[in-house]
């Protein structure tokens, strides 16, 4: 059976967050504004899309992020509201194209493509030695 079997074009899920000091772009780089940095965007967008398919991949397999192609569209400062969103776009055997939406409470503050791939978690642990000791 491939791992992909069971996603389907449409599933989805969604990632709610309050803006933090610690994700704002000012945290990260002295001078810079605090408000919500497109980094941390990305990353709860890649949440939201793992999320959305995780339930439906077969045991030890999980899925990764392998390409992001996004617009931050809009600041949020901290104490504000951001809802990331994915939606599964396409899938083929080795990875699945998301639509990536993100949202404060005022309007739509980031959107593009994500492509995550499907990998089995102990196969990707030997060919990347993972486990291997370090001398």
């Amino acid at each position: 059976m491939e791992p992909s079997t069971n996603l389907a074009i449409g599933m989805a899920a969604a990632v709610s967050i309050v803006v933090t000091p610690d994700m704002t772009v000012g945290y990260f780089v002295p001078g810079m504004p605090q408000v919500y940095a497109t980094p941390m965007m990305i990353l709860h967008m890649e949440m939201a899309a793992g999320l959305a398919i995780a339930a439906a991949l077969p045991p030890d397999y999980v899925s990764v992020g392998m390409s992001v192609d996004i617009r931050h569209l809009a600041a949020t400062p901290i104490g504000g509201r951001v809802r990331a969103l994915a939606r599964v776009k396409s899938v083929d055997s080795k990875s699945v194209l998301f639509e990536i939406e993100a949202w404060n409470d005022l309007r739509k503050i980031g959107a593009g493509t994500h492509r995550r791939g499907i990998v089995n978690v102990p196969d990707f642990e030997r060919r990347s030695g993972v486990h291997q000791a370090v001398s």
